[in-house]
């Protein structure tokens, strides 16, 4: 089911199904949000919970247990429970059940909720453990946005600006997206701007870590972009579809990394897990403002 809030600068709307964001048009009919086309990318903005990207062969351990769970965790292929909180407001819900305990033994409340505040969408993830044990996570978004934006743009046009100059590190993945270990520089024009091009992604994703906490998706001639801020997000991923000439760009703020390549990750070791005592609430917000 889909549900939709909206004010005098953005109309956005989510689906139940992953909670995810379907569309947020502009008031002058720009659409930003990527809107799935298949033959690139069937999905818009994934929320990634309880774990980010990749276990090496789908399996982590817990409590001396061995569990299976898909990349990016339980929530991209789950139903949550949404509603609209207000005119500018809507909320979604998935608590854990007896399809969710199998892959993750904890009592949880995972909460997504999406705020309009003038031309700002603001994202607040909210993780509450109902469980006698701590629960260790990691969370992210993962929303693709057009590019380009208006006619008359090509993808080449754009470029990622960061809000001041940074000196960002890209974490080491191997060829099938696990970690390495093998962090290098990856130095910015400018020492703020990644100008865009198809084959910056031949190799996956670029994550960043080190980086300034929010970026824009912009272009010369054309005031429509993108700002994406996350200041309490550590790491950034920076995606499309391999090795295609896809007209959008993921711009993914994340907790939390992937597991080592050929190692089961044992969440209780993973430092860069988020660690949630019993009957605590764990609150995240980061935004998105299309312009």
């Amino acid at each position: 089911m889909l549900y939709t809030i909206q004010n005098e600068y953005l109309t956005v709307t989510a689906d139940e199904e992953g909670a995810q964001l379907q569309s947020i048009l502009g008031a002058d009919g720009t659409e930003y949000l990527w809107q799935g086309d298949p033959a690139y990318w069937s999905d818009r903005a994934l929320n990634l919970f309880p774990y980010v990207a990749r276990l090496t062969g789908g399996r982590y351990r817990l409590d001396g247990k061995e569990y299976a769970m898909p990349i990016h965790g339980l929530a991209p292929y789950s139903a949550f429970e949404g509603s609209v909180v207000s005119e500018r407001e809507m909320a979604f819900t998935l608590s854990s059940d007896e399809n969710t305990r199998q892959a993750y033994p904890r009592e949880f409340t995972f909460s997504i909720r999406y705020a309009l505040e003038g031309n700002s969408l603001h994202v607040t993830f909210q993780v509450e453990n109902r469980d006698e044990k701590t629960m260790y996570f990691g969370l992210g978004g993962h929303p693709g946005f057009r590019a380009p934006l208006v006619p008359g743009k090509d993808f080449s046009d754009y470029r990622l600006r960061f809000e001041e100059a940074c000196a960002p590190s890209r974490v080491g993945f191997t060829e099938d997206c696990f970690l390495n270990g093998q962090d290098t520089p990856f130095p910015l024009e400018n020492g703020d701007t990644l100008p865009l091009h198809h084959s910056l992604f031949d190799q996956d994703a670029i994550v960043l870590k080190d980086m300034a906490r929010q970026v824009t998706l912009e272009t010369d001639g054309d005031g429509h972009g993108v700002t994406v801020s996350f200041p309490q997000m550590p790491y950034l991923g920076i995606w499309h579809m391999p090795k295609t000439d896809a007209p959008y760009v993921c711009i993914e703020p994340w907790c939390s990394l992937p597991s080592f390549s050929g190692q089961i990750a044992v969440f209780e070791e993973q430092k860069d897990l988020i660690s949630l005592a019993p009957g605590q609430v764990y609150r995240n917000r980061w935004t998105i403002t299309p312009h």
